[in-house]
């Protein structure tokens, strides 16, 4: 029998640490190649880590809820072999352009207060996610008994607790500890079970790690880049009809749903071939132009959260290609499976602002990206066009683009006549092509 390490891979050149969300095997436990063998979270996504080696678990030297660097011995697995000497497990690395830089930032505990004495418990994220999903309060929260390390809750108690959570009481939340008031400018801070309770009685909770990394990162990108946004209206008629006829064609014949959304990515790839200006990064007084062209498109999560997948390479592929990449992003992207490698690199952001009903946005700009485009909601109002016969009024579906940019090196001519490309290549697209 040898001995081989299992080190905590290398998830992307600017993460240092990850967190042990969970470990999917105990120490004994027989492990195959490639069987995934713990759950950890960086400040981009959470992933499973699988073992390069095939054997069994003789010892594990961090904890979950642990934040391990990059490249630390997290196990020792007994293997088949004949050196006795242990050898290190090849990292596993993701692949991630050098330009890249990105903050670190790992939320280790959620701290509850309650009416008696503040109490340091620690939540994984995958069980705060199981909590918002299920409707679960911190209060009822600190009520369920953990089986894990430290009396921590695992997802098999939470899971338990949601099972039971019809029959029992636990959800009753204590009546909280009131103090007398003499004056109405005068309350006090009221402390409950659900945290502390601000002077107009609302609930005042802690941000999740998501959450926390993206208000860091828009706060980072307002003080970075001086914000302008153009706008201009397309009209979507000639698409919106084209897609209408041949949607369920294409989706007998592929298996999936097409959507506007490959079709805007076309158009803004085509758009950053003839104003490769926009497809820049900025370093101090260094300009960085991109090669390659990368499109990141905004998508939610079940969680409120948003999370950016990266298309790579988008103006060297078809419809087909990009709406087969589409879809299986944002697939993967809700069910929380995205590699750390497909939400890194990406030179220009595209976000749908249209799909929760607003007419436009103002969006912030993705650093270390130079612009953002936003897509408002396509609806049918009348419009002035012009004919050989005269002007006339038609119902046409139209729609508003929005585009921010960093006016640092993006001047309104170069914003302005991008935008305006994207619209042209959106408003010339080909009603008569096949797919």
């Amino acid at each position: 029998m040898s001995q081989q390490e299992l080190i905590m891979p290398k998830l992307g050149e600017s993460i240092m640490e990850a967190t042990i969300l969970k470990w999917l095997k105990k120490v004994g436990d027989v492990v195959e190649l490639d069987e995934a063998v713990l759950e950890i979270a960086t400040d981009k996504v959470d992933s499973e880590v699988p073992s390069p080696f095939a054997g069994k678990i003789s010892k594990i030297l961090f904890q979950e809820g642990d934040v391990v660097q990059i490249g630390k011995v997290i196990a020792l697995l007994e293997t088949a072999g004949g050196s006795e000497k242990p050898v290190s497990a090849p990292i596993i690395e993701t692949q991630q352009p050098k330009q890249e830089v990105v903050k670190t930032q790992v939320v280790e505990k959620q701290h509850v207060t309650t009416n008696q004495n503040p109490v340091d418990r620690f939540y994984s994220p995958l069980v705060l996610n199981i909590a918002r999903e299920e409707g679960i309060s911190m209060s009822d929260l600190e009520k369920i008994p953990g089986t894990g390390k430290d009396e921590r809750v695992t997802k098999a108690d939470i899971l338990a607790f949601v099972s039971n959570k019809g029959n029992s009481d636990v959800q009753t939340i204590e009546k909280e500890a009131e103090k007398p008031v003499s004056t109405k400018e005068e309350q006090p801070i009221i402390i409950s079970t659900n945290g502390a309770v601000s002077k107009d009685g609302g609930e005042i909770v802690e941000m999740d790690r998501m959450r926390r990394l993206i208000a860091d990162h828009m706060v980072m990108s307002k003080k970075t880049s001086p914000h302008v946004t153009s706008y201009v209206e397309v009209d979507m008629t000639p698409i919106v009809e084209w897609r209408n006829r041949i949607k369920e064609r294409f989706e007998k014949r592929e298996g999936q749903k097409i959507t506007f959304t490959p079709i805007f990515i076309e158009a803004v790839a085509k758009a950053i071939k003839d104003f490769p200006g926009i497809n820049i990064t900025v370093d101090g007084y260094n300009i960085t132009y991109k090669k390659d062209i990368n499109i990141g498109m905004a998508a939610a999560l079940p969680s409120g959260n948003l999370i950016v997948p990266v298309i790579r390479n988008a103006d060297r592929m078809n419809l087909v290609g990009l709406t087969a990449s589409v879809n299986d992003l944002a697939t993967r992207a809700r069910a929380n499976k995205l590699k750390p490698d497909e939400i890194q690199g990406g030179t220009f952001t595209l976000t749908n602002v249209g799909s929760f009903g607003s007419l436009m946005g103002t969006p912030i700009i993705n650093q270390p990206q130079v612009a953002i485009l936003a897509i408002g909601a396509i609806k049918k109002k009348p419009v002035v066009m012009e004919t050989e016969y005269g002007d006339v009024i038609a119902i046409r579906h139209m729609m508003i683009m929005s585009m921010s940019y960093d006016h640092r090196v993006v001047d309104g001519m170069l914003g302005g006549t991008f935008l305006k490309r994207v619209a042209d290549n959106l408003e010339g697209f080909d009603v008569n092509r096949e797919i």
